[in-house]
């Protein structure tokens, strides 16, 4: 297969990812209204940042029933497993609120116990800027494996053997790929993914998938083009089946 270039257009809402989650937590912890921050708290769930995790659990306790079981919701539709945590730690009285949390532990225990649909061997990110801080690295390296994840990928350790990786592979009856990634400059004063996936663990080259921004910081672009460069990828790549 021949690498494919796909490219993703900077758009301002990309860039203020931050800003967004930052702006729904005040809501949620400040806001008179109990509407209000019940609303804020769903849309902190449906925000797919693991930043929200934190006042969604907050939220667990809020003096209204309304909110909290708010919270509970949006943790289930966050999909973060730390969530778990807090929803098996609170205390509730209310019987409807009660039984969102229930429902929420139940859905995130069964995202944790899904079997898995591939098998990915991850090797981090390579900087090819020059620019970048080890940490927003570190940070981009933590969101493409959350998206990972996501997507229903059991990622491999580091410097597994070959047999080992076919013992994986044969148990779950999945396929295996490896994904090498680099951060590019752009031409235009953007940042570009170059996503390499080979076969796992024979490493037979499948191709490449790029994805591309401008137009704000490196942390908002590289946070924009983390969830288009696995989605582009699993689709050119089918990883779904």
């Amino acid at each position: 297969m021949l690498p494919v270039a796909l490219l993703l257009l900077a758009l301002p809402a990309l860039a203020q990812v931050d800003a967004r989650v930052a702006f729904l937590t005040k809501q949620l912890e400040n806001g008179k209204d109990p509407r209000a921050r019940s609303q804020a708290a769903l849309v902190l769930g449906a925000t797919e940042e693991p930043e929200a995790v934190r006042p969604l659990c907050s939220g667990l306790g809020d003096a209204s029933e309304l909110v909290r079981a708010a919270a509970a919701k949006g943790l289930a539709t966050l999909k973060e497993s730390s969530g778990l945590e807090c929803l098996k730690k609170h205390k509730e009285t209310d019987a409807a609120t009660l039984s969102a949390v229930r429902e929420a532990i139940k859905i995130l225990e069964a995202f944790k116990a899904r079997p898995p649909r591939l098998y990915v061997a991850f090797l981090g990110v390579k900087d090819k800027t020059g620019s970048l801080s080890p940490e927003l690295l570190k940070i981009t390296e933590e969101r493409l494996r959350r998206r990972l994840i996501h997507t229903g990928a059991l990622l491999a350790p580091p410097k597994e053997a070959k047999k080992a990786a076919k013992g994986v592979l044969k148990k779950h009856r999945i396929s295996g790929f490896q994904l090498n990634v680099e951060i590019q400059n752009t031409e235009g004063g953007g940042l570009r993914l170059a996503l390499l996936c080979l076969t796992y663990p024979d490493l037979a080259l499948l191709g490449q998938v790029d994805v591309q921004a401008a137009g704000a910081g490196p942390d908002a672009l590289l946070k924009a083009l983390v969830p288009k460069a696995i989605e582009d990828v699993a689709q050119t790549f089918e990883w779904s089946t």
